[in-house]
């Protein structure tokens, strides 16, 4: 027998701000967080912008020996995951620890570390690389330190499946959840790689805007002079938890999910087909998992990456799911304003749908000026839409061809 999945906390740090009221309330105020690069000298390089996270403070959450021998991406994770089970009111016990889990995504890693000591071994030999190095850069290593200050026993996984790994992860706590090998799971995305290697790196695939002279309007999924997507970093953590567990402890309850969709491409390892196939297959098989049909979908918080094949195929796959509805969708992208946080994306959208739902207020795609001529939906241009959401969709498509989609809805008892 199924068991129903319910969101009873949240957790942010994003390019809008530190902690989830921050965040929400810049998102739904139109604000960019995309500015001029500050993490590293530009001078050489061809982009010169990303969406950097401009007031964590991580004295505010670990010890000065801690923060030395953490790399970024794990500070972000464990914060929010720290906001997110506060916010939760859980409290994980001897008695109930081993059916409380991890599961994170990651893209990259610790690309910044890695960089670091690269040049520390090329320079000074490999003597001078600290022991913390590994254990700093491994993926897997913000659900560990997460498993570990909560003393959580049940499941720890990471999920590194690109720019879909926020998503895979909520979606595979939903499944856990849902078929009973766990009641609580903290689930989410975190990544950092703004550094010289990371930024040049997409950069050389043509990935990124060189929209250097005005970078609040860089990132523009959907419109028709749209060069690339933006650098982010960030963590987006939530507390799933199974509705009789929650209802039993009386927690607050933001949502409702219902629904989980993967697929792959099987076709290019970073552009999806043209006709988009592969992220309508995850949209339908979120729908079939929900056991609803496509009318019943009010908004989608898209994957809209603001670069010219990805819209323009994320647009033609949710016309192949929802044909004549697809008219009816409000649908919109916050990469227009947090940047592409690559494998946090689909933990900080799952966030930001959950908040959607719950506050019935679809966040604006800005800087839609002039929408390209296939890319012709309702994309909920520039400002924010007070909406009646009974059910929505979040969409993550990664390199690789991977894809995934979660099912969030209003909570009804």
């Amino acid at each position: 027998m199924k068991r129903r999945v319910v969101v009873t906390g949240l957790g942010l740090v994003t390019p809008l701000g530190t902690g989830v009221e921050k965040s929400w309330n810049n998102l739904c105020s139109g604000v960019s967080g995309v500015d001029l690069i500050t993490r590293f000298d530009t001078s050489d390089h061809v982009v010169k912008i990303a969406a950097e996270v401009k007031d964590f403070h991580p004295e505010d959450y670990f010890e000065k020996k801690q923060i030395k021998i953490l790399d970024l991406f794990v500070q972000y994770g464990l914060a929010a995951a720290e906001m997110a089970v506060k916010d939760s009111g859980f409290e994980v016990t001897e008695e109930n620890c081993e059916r409380v889990g991890v599961i994170t995504g990651c893209g990259m890693g610790g690309l910044p570390t890695i960089e670091k000591y690269h040049k520390v071994s090329l320079d000074r030999g490999p003597k001078r690389i600290t022991p913390f190095f590994i254990p700093m850069v491994i993926p897997n290593m913000p659900s560990g330190h997460i498993s570990m200050k909560l003393n959580a026993k049940g499941p720890n996984l990471t999920l590194t499946t690109a720019c879909a790994a926020g998503t895979h992860a909520v979606g595979e706590s939903y499944r856990h959840i849902m078929y009973g090998s766990s009641d609580v799971i903290v689930t989410g995305g975190t990544e950092a790689v703004i550094c010289s290697l990371g930024v040049g790196g997409f950069s050389s695939m043509k990935a990124l805007s060189k929209r250097n002279d005005s970078p609040q309007e860089a990132s523009r999924p959907f419109d028709r002079d749209r060069d690339g997507f933006i650098m982010s970093e960030g963590s987006g953590m939530l507390v799933l938890e199974n509705y009789d567990h929650a209802v039993a402890r009386g927690a607050k309850i933001y949502a409702e999910v219902c629904g989980y969709g993967l697929s792959s491409d099987a076709y290019h390892i970073a552009a999806p087909p043209e006709n988009g196939e592969g992220g309508a297959r995850a949209m339908k098989g979120a729908l079939k998992d929900a056991r609803l049909a496509p009318e019943d979908i009010d908004y989608i918080n898209a994957h809209g990456t603001s670069t010219p094949l990805n819209d323009k195929c994320e647009t033609q796959a949710i016309k192949t799911v929802f044909k004549d509805h697809a008219r009816s969708l409000s649908i919109s992208s916050t990469k227009s304003m947090t940047g592409h946080m690559l494998g946090a994306a689909g933990g900080i959208e799952s966030v930001f749908t959950a908040l959607s739902v719950n506050h019935q207020i679809a966040p604006p795609t800005i800087n839609l000026d002039n929408p390209s001529e296939d890319c012709d939906l309702d994309y909920v241009p520039n400002e924010a839409r007070k909406m009646n959401i009974r059910v929505a969709l979040s969409n993550s498509f990664g390199f690789g061809g991977t894809n995934a989609v979660v099912v969030i809805k209003r909570f009804e008892k």
